[in-house]
């Protein structure tokens, strides 16, 4: 009897046909499922590659004389196509155009936070006595020193990210925005970088300097960051102080001539939605603007320490540049 039904059963069972194309969905009913669903990944892949290349250029380098390179993935992640307001090609890979924004130039310059406590003074004579090595160094060279300033500046941010970062997952518990504030101020000081390497191109002995100064600085403040976070921030916030006057008196050798004021980079008028015609002058003008927010919002973080609070107990200001 249990023949028979089988039989039976074997008869009236729907027979599933594979459609055509990639989009075969049977290898629930066969009988060699993990198979079945391998080749139909690797034909939609292949149809994908296809398509991305006729796309793209007509074949890769067939289209480009031999000379453009044809990007395959498997995992049939599409390359993002932006453009501009205008309509003409977005040409960024590092930043997006929802990241780009007008810098604040009515932010004060002249705030000072007044060092009191023991710590307070010892970050401020640290960043002090480190710019005494930097003057003699680079001299009246502001592009060579701005681009040295934001090898350095883009590292606190970072490290106070990832240590928070770390510290949140360690807690179980948010970090009120905190971790994005950081890390996009050290987006923001590396976006400063890429712009000065298009005004100042750096000798091989300011580059090996760049790897030197990376070093010992990040190891240095990643110790003082997990020992005191308060002093770390304050630090800091006198460096911010110290690239506004940097950036300050860069602005005066452009107003005597001593600096040529040429046009701002393109990364630059996109970056900060400058107008077309913008110059060297203009974008040092919002580089200043940025380290004052830089200025503010590391204090403020140093403020919460010395308030015996955490900084996840204030919100954080994202966005504030």
């Amino acid at each position: 009897m249990m023949t028979v039904l089988r039989s039976v059963a074997a008869q009236t069972r729907p027979r599933v046909l594979p459609t055509a194309g990639p989009e075969i969905s049977s290898c629930w009913f066969t009988s060699s499922p993990r198979n079945a669903s391998t080749i139909t990944f690797g034909e939609r892949a292949q149809k994908e590659q296809k398509e991305e290349a006729a796309a793209v250029g007509g074949g890769g380098a067939a289209a480009g004389g031999g000379k453009g390179k044809e990007v395959a993935s498997y995992w049939g992640v599409p390359p993002s196509k932006l453009t501009k307001e205008d309509g003409s090609e977005w040409k960024w890979n590092c930043f997006r155009p929802w990241e780009t924004y007008q810098a604040d130039l009515s932010i004060d310059l002249k705030k000072h936070h007044v060092p009191k406590t023991f710590l307070d003074k010892f970050a401020y004579w640290t960043v002090k006595s480190l710019r005494l090595p930097t003057d003699i160094f680079f001299q009246r060279r502001y592009g060579c020193r701005a681009m040295m300033l934001e090898t350095v500046a883009a590292v606190p941010g970072m490290v106070g990210g990832m240590l928070l970062h770390c510290k949140s997952l360690r807690r179980f518990e948010p970090s009120g925005g905190w971790i994005k504030a950081l890390l996009e101020e050290a987006e923001n000081e590396r976006m400063h970088l890429m712009t000065f390497m298009e005004v100042a191109k750096p000798k091989w002995y300011e580059r090996a300097l760049v790897f030197a100064v990376q070093g010992v600085f990040f190891n240095a403040y990643f110790v003082a960051y997990l020992a005191s976070p308060k002093l770390a921030h304050r630090i800091t916030g006198y460096l911010e102080e110290e690239a506004i006057h940097s950036y300050t008196e860069f602005l005066k050798e452009l107003d005597k001539g001593n600096i040529e004021n040429v046009k701002a980079p393109a990364i630059a008028i996109d970056y900060w939605r400058l107008p077309a015609n913008s110059t060297l002058r203009d974008v040092v003008m919002v580089v200043r603007a940025d380290e004052a927010h830089h200025r503010d919002v590391n204090h403020f973080a140093s403020d919460i320490h010395y308030q015996g609070l955490e900084l996840k107990d204030s919100p954080a200001p994202i966005g504030y540049h």
